[in-house]
Formats: structure tokens, sequence, C-alpha cells
């Protein structure tokens, strides 16, 4: 990726890190495509299968054999480059030279200077814009695997066992600019990134399996200076350890740079178990793969026509998700609420049990908190969990009982709420018991109250709490509150 030497983008006072320095970001994600052969050949795109079975002679590199290319490949890629907010363009592959033992051509088929999807943005759901510098199709390598060891990296192993069913499968690389100041934007960049590919049908985006896999750039400088050297950091393989990579890289590249020493263009391997990087390789540069444009395949030139129905063709994106279950509940799309039930894709579910007379409120926040493991369309029928929602808005059912029947109708996939809350013995409890109970735990705790009533929100939590376990959970909290303050006045 090109690292501008300076940005328009600058880091807040609460972004910058210790001692005046500025974090600077850029992330490689490599993405596999969800299609059903590989890039250049007829073999099948599968993960899991017997290693060296998905193989042909393209995939080999064998004399003679010639690419042919993927068209369902190219469709997901421009719609990724759709969803990205991207210029589609013209573009013709380049041979990129260099040698691993897993690829078996000694070179990769990719895009270089003129490549399929270029000049898009991401929009995090914090509202922080990421410009996407280009987004183009190339083949992926095969898989080694080193056998002997304690890392299960080369070095300190016995042998190398190497796997082609991987090569030649279809990848976008989808190249950030370098407008990422934190390690919590980074992470937040790549789940939204992932959530976008999953909802297109792009790609499984399956980080444990290597079927999406980040690259990140790392550098830091002082503000108003020239970006610093980079190095960076190969094949992150989850969200988390991407933030303590970026944070980890930071802060060695500070402590070289406090000491008098010189950041050196390097690549870097993050070892998870140890909590740091190790050097890999001096960093190549572009003039060291001799790109030279790949002479048996023809420039690709999508057509209008196409473009525009791979774009009609879009489902709902995740931003337009969050905004209309805002719109729906009342909650902030930045809320952790609609956050949560967009990125598990359970927000029609939410739509359902509105539409099934449930309560709008109650539905976004059952459905984040009880159906963590339910996947997009829960078994709880939409129907059963909007009476639950419909009881307790009425006061028939405490928040404590209404989660209580919530657990129950999770369990068994579903059911009638008033029958299973009058099974337990829940029923709403008259006001002026409730009233009674609040009047006795401000008797028992008067220096709760007494701080409650000097304006210590805080501490009305004590006296909650009080009237809660004296009935057993069955008071509803809203109205305690709401006689907690008819007492204050």
């Amino acid at each position: 990726m090109t690292q501008d030497p300076l940005s328009s983008i600058i880091a807040t006072d609460e972004q910058m890190l210790e001692g005046g320095w500025e974090l600077i970001v850029g992330l490689e994600v490599h993405v596999e495509l969800a299609t059903k052969t590989k890039l250049f050949s007829g073999s099948p795109n599968r993960f899991g299968d017997e290693p060296n079975t998905n193989i042909d002679p393209v995939t080999l590199g064998l004399p003679g054999a010639l690419p042919v290319l993927n068209k369902q490949a190219v469709e997901l890629a421009m719609r990724i480059g759709i969803a990205l907010n991207c210029d589609i363009q013209p573009c013709i592959f380049h041979r990129k030279n260099y040698f691993y033992p897993d690829m078996p051509k000694a070179y990769q088929i990719s895009q270089y200077d003129i490549p399929l999807n270029i000049d898009g943005f991401l929009v995090l759901p914090s509202g922080t814009r990421i410009g996407v510098e280009r987004a183009h199709l190339e083949e992926d390598t095969g898989k080694s695997t080193h056998v002997g060891g304690a890392t299960g990296r080369i070095h300190g192993s016995d042998y190398s066992l190497i796997d082609f069913n991987r090569a030649g499968v279809p990848l976008v690389e989808i190249v950030s600019r370098p407008d990422i100041r934190t390690s919590e934007h980074a992470k937040e960049y790549v789940a939204e990134l992932r959530a976008i590919l999953e909802v297109i049908g792009a790609s499984d985006a399956k980080m444990e399996e290597g079927s999406m896999r980040v690259d990140a750039n790392v550098s830091v400088h002082k503000p108003g200076t020239l970006f610093g050297t980079r190095c960076e950091i190969k094949n992150v393989n989850s969200i988390r350890a991407l933030g303590r990579a970026i944070d980890y890289e930071a802060r060695r590249q500070i402590d070289v740079l406090d000491s008098g020493g010189t950041i050196r263009q390097e690549t870097r391997h993050w070892d998870d178990a140890e909590g740091r990087t190790h050097t890999l390789r001096v960093k190549e540069d572009a003039d060291d793969y001799r790109y030279f444009p790949e002479p048996d395949l023809v420039p690709l030139a999508p057509s209008a026509e196409w473009v525009q129905a791979v774009r009609d063709n879009l489902p709902m994106l995740p931003a337009a998700r969050r905004t209309a279950l805002s719109a729906l509940t009342g909650y902030d799309t930045q809320s952790e609420a609609v956050i949560v039930v967009v990125e598990r894709g359970q927000h029609d579910y939410v739509q359902a049990v509105v539409d099934a007379g449930g309560d709008a409120v109650r539905a976004l926040i059952y459905v984040q908190q009880g159906f963590a493991d339910a996947g997009p369309v829960p078994a709880v029928p939409a129907a059963d969990l909007a009476k639950l929602t419909v009881l307790e808005r009425d006061a028939k059912l405490s928040a404590t009982q209404a989660k209580t029947v919530l657990a129950e109708l999770v369990e068994h996939g579903g059911g009638d709420a008033a029958t299973i809350a009058a099974a337990k013995g829940f029923e709403a409890m008259d006001t002026s018991a409730v009233e009674a109970m609040v009047d006795e735990a401000i008797a028992a705790d008067p220096g709760a109250w007494a701080k409650y009533m000097a304006g210590d929100e805080k501490a009305s939590g004590a006296i909650v709490g009080r009237v809660m376990k004296a009935s057993q959970g069955k008071a509803d909290g809203k109205i305690v509150t709401a006689i907690m303050q008819s007492r204050r006045g």
C-alpha cells in the first residue's frame, strides 16, 4: 500500500500516544471469495478437503496451462467495490514475481497500477470515515505447514508440507488509506468490513479458517512531520489479535525512536502467545516484484449495464440496517444494542417482533441479551417474544421476571409468556405494596437516601436493591424509581 508523507486526518488529543506520538495505520485485508471454482481454473474452491485434491495444471503452473478468468469472482469483487463506495474501472492483470515453495508458478497473478476498484471509503459505526485506496483481484497461494518446533513456523521445524488446494483461490485485497489513528478504529474497521462481506455474500470471512486475513502497516510520527517508516505485520488472524499487535508495534517503535534509534522497513510476524512481533524479512518494494502485464489474460472492462445490475442486486448494507433499526427503536445508530443486533443479522427478527405487536425497545434489548448464539433467525417465534414484551411494557411483569420468562422461551424454543409467568407465580405487585417496601428500604438505609436526596443518582441503587430483595424480584424497577422520585419531590 502507499502511505502519503502527510495526511489531513489528524489524531485527536485523546487519540495521541504517550510522548506526543501519533499512530498511523493502514490495513490490507485479503478476502477469499465465495466462488464454486478457482480464479483461473475449474478446480473446486473448498476449505477443508484432503490436501492436494483440488488441483489441476493451471493450479500447479504446468507448462502450456492457460488461465481463464472466473466471471463469478469478478462479480463478487464488484459487489465489494460498490459496497465500499469505490469507482469500478477497466483493469488489467499483472504478474507479481517472487518465489515461495507454496506458489508453484514462482509468480502470482494479481493487479497492480490499474485495479478493478479504486478510491472508496468505509464509514465506521462510530462515524469515523476510512478511505479505501483499492480493492483488487488476485489469486491466493498454497499453504505450507511446518511440522515440529514450538511455534509452527519454519524456523526450528523438522520439515514442511505443502497443500496446493488453496493455490489459485480468488482473493480480493482491500487496501485502506493510512487513515486509522487508533487500534480500536482498526478493529472496528475490520469488524464492519467482515459484516459487509457476509451480508453481500462475497465471502464467509472466517478469520479462523484463513478466508479473511489482515496485514497491518504501522508507523508513528510527531504531528506536522513526515510519516515514520512503517512495518507490516502479516496475517493477523483475529480482531482481538489485531488490536494487540498494533498497540505492541507502536510501543516498540516509540521505544526505538525515543532511544535515538531508527525504524527499519520490514515485515514482522505477530506471536499472540508471546504478545509481541518478530522480524520476518526486510520489506520488499514494488520494484522487487518486477510487475509486468499478464500476457495470457486480456484486459477486463465490465460494462456499465453489468455494474448497474450488480449494484441493483446488493442487499441492505449494515450501515443502512443500523439506521433502520435506530428509526424503529429510537436507539442511536452507535448504541451497543443496535450495533450488536445488526452484527448478528438479527435486525429482521426484531422487526418481525414489532410487526407481531411487540414493544420495539424491549424487543431490541431482549434480542441483544438473550439471543447471542441464536443466529439471524432465532427459534423463538416472533409472536411469542412480542407477547413477553407487552407483558413487561404493561407492568404485568417486572424486568427481572421478564428475563426469567425470556430464558424459558429461549431454552424451549418458544411458548406462551403469560402461561410461563403464571406457572412461576409471577404477578404484578400492587403499587401500594411497592410504596410500603420503598419506605421500609429508606428507613433501613438512611445514608443512601440522604445521598440520593442530595442529587447522587447512583445512591438509588442501594434502595432499589433492597426493594427487589424484599419483593423477591417481583417489584418493577421503573415503578420503584418513580416512587423514589415522588418521595424526593
